[in-house]
């Protein structure tokens, strides 16, 4: 069975809230900017596009990170927590051909993928080509949930007449048989015009009447629409395009949304490249080797890299066939793909069918499954036909032999061999890594161009100073027992390489500087190598003098002393965090972790132990209309409640079983038995019937709301139970409490998945733990507070503690909820100090209160081991935050 990662759950969470809060408030804005809150995002206006009913959110993962799973599960998602469907009609969209095949395939026959939606959707799924749309029947129309797979490109025309997914066709007549001038989208549907006419039959006397089109299908039932790589559908032409379809919602997916701009992304979820390294999606770091001696250097080396990887591959717990991506230049180049073949076939004796070639006009790898231990394919060239929906997580090393700033292609192909096999990190430290060879002719230009990529695949600029390593070609064997491949200078780490055309001003420049620059020349250029981090004043003196553009060069220096800072981390060094103990309590004489469960199961929480009845009200969402002739024009007019049928007091063949049987599959909960969930749902289903104004047919018309509202009283009613249970556990006279390492929690150094904003600020913190810190100013009460700690003598190192990031986050347990300390402080001395920043406005509140009880709980049962301090700017005595660390640390 597929598991999501926690990311994944992350992004579906999000969304789950946005769009229950989208139903309860039909205030679209509101349910943004509050959804924005619980992620820690900075609140940022959110943009209608003209869609002002219809949310339309954006949601950002870097290449790798598995847009088309996210986009499967969301589809079930958004149909139960908004569209209150049993049914939808998801429209998907996509870039490319390529992928929409891909996409498709993907959707029909990838278990991930099947198992959910048809589990979601009661086995009742089609998935359609946009060229098969013909093939639905219009009783599948909420009978099935119907997936359309196309390119943007089918539906994006200035002129309608030039798609056939907007022109008129007999098949989908029947889906447009009932329809009325009544209808809400009658008037938004188009119509035949002139320009249909002597089309499909079509003559003058059916100008005016709705088009049986399948764009005119898809407004009658207001579709869900995915977007995958969606920076490429931000234009008012696209906006007008989906506008058409009348979109009950909109999600996109994409690794680099335009978020500036007012047609830019409302992004609600940031997944950043540390959180799919945490998870085990990607390969990282990359071992980059730039070569300057020529191409044949680059092929080389790509395929010794490929060998030693083979020979470490045999001893992984599973089948990895390691495969080199060598890009070619296109055929009026000089390096070929047919020269490429020939240097690996003459110069390195590869066996030709060891090589296969995919380029436009070559498909070699059409039908071959690159995964079979039979398949013999180790090296693939192409040009730039695998950029997009080409995966093969056994690309490991990626060779150009193209200027890489040359193309935009070189973004999508490196992208290819980022993917982790089996999405599982490998035993074998160097398969967890990736490996580009690049040919350049520019001074270090190479680096700085792969850097430009990455950031344009969804990485942040630390990351890539942080998961980026150069490689020096003349170093060696990278895979020598002696060389320590995670000791791998990072991107521009050693040295910082500006050509400048004039001498460098020394008199503003400290010792320090001037000792971290040599001056020489290199092909009779003249070059600036500098050593270190690069100081305000040094950056002004080198940009004064440097070649290349101010931007450029700041930009270039920026990135070196990210890499300088990264490098000081001390879980890039090989440093160890040691192990927090965590809070345990003794339960029927078993000492378990302190969490929400064990809580309930200390209280003896069960459901039918609390009352039946919900306070629920149907509310009606329908409007009829009233058509009258008048004179010899057809009029239509909002009619009352009085002039209509009252459907609730309908008969109906769906029985009272069934429809328990329906929120049994709804409510259904882990730590419910399934007496208690089916006895429990008769009961508020009884108690409800009881209510003269309510009928079984009314709850049937209305079981989505009422499902939502039973789930939020179990949730209730849970909350209840947790908060009795856990005063009980710890806070009672018979509580056995202890804070133990034989349940600990490690920060481990490859494990921090932090995700922008990350702290900028001009101040290096040298003892955080990692290299990103997440979500901090350059300034303020938590800024002062994180560096007083980090100039703490007795302090070792420290983290900026993650929030809610499931393994990668240390919590202590609270009745109904996590609590997420903002410092975890390692001492010299082996102790460890949490430190909880609390404002002014919140040193004394409710939230407040219960933290502070639970950490000073998990220090006092520590055994002196562990401490803990809510830090305030001044407390009650006037002492300021760092005397109040020094007099917790005694």
């Amino acid at each position: 069975m597929f598991q999501l990662k926690s990311y994944q759950q992350g992004t579906l969470d999000t969304l789950t809230s946005f769009f229950k809060r989208c139903r309860e408030t039909r205030d679209i804005e509101a349910a943004f900017s509050e959804s924005l809150k619980d992620n820690n995002y900075a609140d940022v206006p959110y943009r209608t596009y003209n869609f002002d009913a219809n949310p339309y959110v954006c949601i950002r993962i870097p290449t790798g990170g598995g847009k088309t799973i996210l986009g499967a599960y969301a589809i079930a998602t958004a149909t139960k927590e908004y569209l209150s469907q049993d049914y939808p009609i998801t429209l998907w969209l996509v870039p490319t051909t390529t992928i929409q095949q891909q996409t498709i395939a993907a959707l029909k026959s990838n278990p991930a993928y099947t198992e959910h939606l048809n589990k979601a959707f009661a086995n009742n799924v089609s998935v359609y080509d946009i060229a098969d749309v013909n093939q639905i029947r219009s009783q599948d129309i909420g009978n099935k949930a119907i997936i359309v797979v196309s390119t943007l490109a089918n539906l994006r025309v200035t002129k309608t007449t030039d798609r056939k997914v907007y022109q008129y066709h007999e098949d989908f007549e029947p889906h447009f048989a009932k329809l009325t001038s009544n209808h809400p989208a009658f008037d938004k549907l188009e119509k035949v015009t002139e320009d249909d006419v002597s089309e499909n039959g079509l003559t003058v006397k059916d100008i005016g009447k709705v088009k049986y089109s399948f764009v005119n299908l898809l407004a009658l039932y207001n579709p869900l629409i995915i977007v995958d790589e969606a920076h490429n559908a931000r234009t008012l032409l696209t906006f007008d395009t989906l506008k058409l379809v009348h979109p009950a919602a909109i999600i996109e997916f994409t690794a680099t949304p335009n978020t500036t701009s007012t047609n830019g992304s409302n992004i609600i979820y940031h997944v950043s490249a540390a959180q799919l390294k945490a998870e085990e999606m990607i390969k990282l770091p990359i071992i980059l080797t730039e070569h300057v001696n020529g191409w044949e250097e680059a092929v080389r080396d790509a395929v010794l890299t490929r060998e030693r990887l083979a020979v470490k591959a045999q001893k992984d717990t599973d089948y990895i066939r390691p495969i080199v991506l060598l890009q070619a230049e296109n055929k009026n180049g000089k390096v070929t793909v047919e020269v490429i073949k020939q240097c690996l076939m003459e110069q390195h004796h590869i066996d030709e069918n060891k090589i296969a070639i995919a380029t436009g006009t070559q498909r070699e790898l059409d039908g071959l499954d690159l995964f079979q231990p039979d398949c013999p394919i180790e090296f693939v060239i192409t040009i730039e036909a695998l950029k997009e929906g080409w995966d093969c997580s056994f690309a490991y090393v990626f060779c150009s032999v193209r200027q890489v700033s040359s193309s935009k292609d070189a973004e999508q192909l490196l992208g290819r061999v980022l993917r982790m096999p089996y999405a599982k990190r490998r035993v074998i430290e160097d398969l967890n890594r990736a490996y580009a060879h690049l040919s350049t002719n520019s001074l270090a230009q190479a680096a700085k161009e792969l850097a430009d990529k990455l950031i344009s695949m969804g990485f942040e600029e630390l990351e890539v100073a942080t998961f980026l390593r150069q490689q020096d070609a003349s170093q060696g064997d990278l895979f020598n027992s002696t060389v320590d491949p995670s000791k791998t200078p990072r991107l521009s780490l050693s040295t910082l390489m500006v050509e400048v055309n004039d001498v460098i001003d020394m008199t503003s420049l400290t010792e320090t500087d001037r000792s971290s620059i040599k001056i020489s020349e290199v092909d009779g250029r003249k070059v600036v190598t500098v050593t270190g981090k690069v100081s305000d004043n040094l950056k002004k003196a080198i940009t004064n003098v440097a070649i290349n553009s101010k931007p450029s060069i700041e930009n270039s220096i920026r990135m070196h002393n990210q890499s300088v800072y990264a490098a000081q981390a001390p879980s890039e060094n090989g440093v160890k965090f040691a192990l927090l103990p965590r809070l345990c309590v003794i339960n029927q004489g078993e000492l378990e972790l302190a969490e929400k469960e064990v809580f309930l199961d200390v209280f003896g929480w069960s459901l039918l132990d609390y009352p039946a009845e919900i306070n629920y009200k149907p509310t009606e969402e329908t409007t009829s209309f009233s058509i009258d002739l008048q004179g010899k024009k057809i009029k239509y007019n909002v009619v009352d409640d009085g002039q209509t049928f009252n459907l609730n007091f309908a008969n109906t063949e769906v029985t009272l079983d069934e429809l328990i049987g329906w929120l049994d599959l709804e409510c259904r909960q882990s730590d419910l038995t399934q007496r208690e969930i089916t006895g429990f749902l008769s009961n508020v289903i009884n108690h409800l019937l009881k209510k003269p104004e309510l009928t079984l047919t009314t709850l049937i018309r209305n079981k989505f709301p009422l499902v939502n509202a039973i789930q939020d009283l179990i949730s209730e009613y849970r909350k209840q139970a947790a908060t009795k249970g856990y005063q009980q556990a710890l806070f009672s006279n018979e509580s056995d409490v202890s804070t133990t390492y034989d349940y600990s929690y490690e920060f481990k150094a490859n494990a921090y998945p932090a995700r922008p904003p990350y702290y900028s600020g001009s101040y290096d913190f040298n003892k955080h733990y990692y290299p990103q810190i997440e979500d901090m100013k350059s300034n303020g009460e938590e800024f002062d507070c994180a560096q007083i700690i980090d100039l703490i003598p007795e302090v070792k190192h420290w983290v900026r503690n993650l929030v809610r990031r499931n393994e990668a986050s240390f919590s202590l347990p609270l009745a109904n909820a996590n609590f997420y300390p903002d410092f975890i402080v390692e001492l010299k001395d082996g102790r460890l100090l949490i430190i909880e920043y609390k404002g002014e406005a919140y040193k004394t509140n409710d939230d407040s209160a219960e933290k502070r009880l639970i950490g000073n709980l998990w220090a006092k049962s520590s055994q002196g081991n562990c401490l803990f301090l809510m830090a305030v700017k001044k407390d009650e005595y006037g002492q300021g935050v760092r005397q109040q660390i020094m007099n917790v640390i005694g």
